[in-house]
């Protein structure tokens, strides 16, 4: 393993990356647009899963004018509001591929101001975050296991901003909806998921998958713009105009460093280190003890495999 300083990474780090294969939920704008033109700069080929085919298609017409026509890039259509949809991408990504070196789960949708429901009636935050996310790693499971690759879960300081813990009587906030307390704990339930996946692998003897949680920081990028209220996309745009937020590039290296770094130790959550954890250097950042409570955690793990229905073979 390369030598690197504490709170120094940088996608410098990151060697030549022929022959690999990664997979990038939410990929056409933001840190997950700057994570692709990266891991294609390093000779990667990226799959980009996303909602939108315009834009989608719009995206790669970008990356080939920077990166020609011959760049490994091309994107699936998926939606992770519609489990069914999840279902087909993988399908179809099982398909195409046969390998995969880490898929970043990098979508998200935060700040949504009214309750709103997924297709499968989950809360929309925790159904598209959480739920979506959860059924992909376990569908593409076999191919990461077989390719000796990672899952890199892109989570969110708002872990620590709402309950500490899981609201299991109410998942839905059918009676009390926040749309703060809402996205803390779809970003809670991810983060947890994490370190549980990584007790079963460990359990199960499995080496061959590692699974990593991280964070971008305050990055400038259109999420709260898509999902926020009008209030809070004026107070962000406000905020991305001060030192407090840093560029969607910068955002993009901690799930970088995840995906691509070796000897990564993964019990370590991953981001900007600098105040509040909103920007600078990328490194190791404190996780609290909330989000390690194993009984929480296992509690959660069996609710998701029931409200996805799909139970993972390990």
């Amino acid at each position: 393993m390369r030598e690197i300083k504490k709170n120094a990474w940088t996608p410098d780090n990151i060697s030549n990356l022929n022959g690999r294969v990664y997979v990038i939920t939410g990929a056409n704008s933001g840190i997950g647009f700057d994570a692709t033109k990266i891991l294609l700069s390093k000779g990667a080929e990226v799959i980009m899963l996303n909602r939108s085919e315009s834009k989608s298609k719009q995206a790669i017409d970008d990356i080939k004018v920077k990166f020609g026509n011959k760049a490994k890039v091309s994107f699936i259509k998926m939606d992770l509001a519609q489990l069914s949809s999840v279902k087909e991408a993988s399908e179809q990504l099982a398909k195409k591929i046969s390998r995969i070196d880490a898929l970043i789960c990098n979508a998200a949708i935060a700040q949504v101001p009214n309750q709103q429901f997924t297709k499968d009636g989950f809360e929309s935050q925790l159904g598209v975050n959480h739920y979506g996310h959860f059924l992909l790693q376990g569908l593409l499971f076999p191919i990461i296991e077989k390719s000796k690759g990672r899952i890199v879960v892109v989570g969110s300081m708002g872990y620590n901003l709402g309950l500490k813990t899981m609201q299991f009587d109410d998942m839905n906030w059918d009676k009390n909806y926040n749309a703060n307390s809402a996205y803390s704990q779809s970003k809670l339930a991810q983060i947890m998921s994490v370190y549980e996946l990584q007790d079963k692998l460990k359990k199960a003897g499995n080496t061959n998958v590692k699974v990593y949680a991280c964070h971008p920081g305050a990055s400038s990028t259109s999420l709260i713009k898509t999902s926020g209220s009008l209030m809070t996309r004026i107070a962000w745009k406000l905020m991305t105009l001060t030192p407090l937020v840093q560029s969607a590039e910068k955002g993009s290296y901690p799930e970088l460093m995840c995906a691509t770094e070796e000897n990564l130790d993964e019990k370590g959550f991953y981001g900007p280190t600098g105040r509040n954890y909103w920007t600078g250097p990328v490194g190791e950042c404190k996780l609290e003890a909330h989000a390690l409570d194993k009984s929480v955690a296992e509690r959660l793990w069996n609710l998701s495999e029931k409200e996805t229905n799909f139970k993972w073979s390990l």
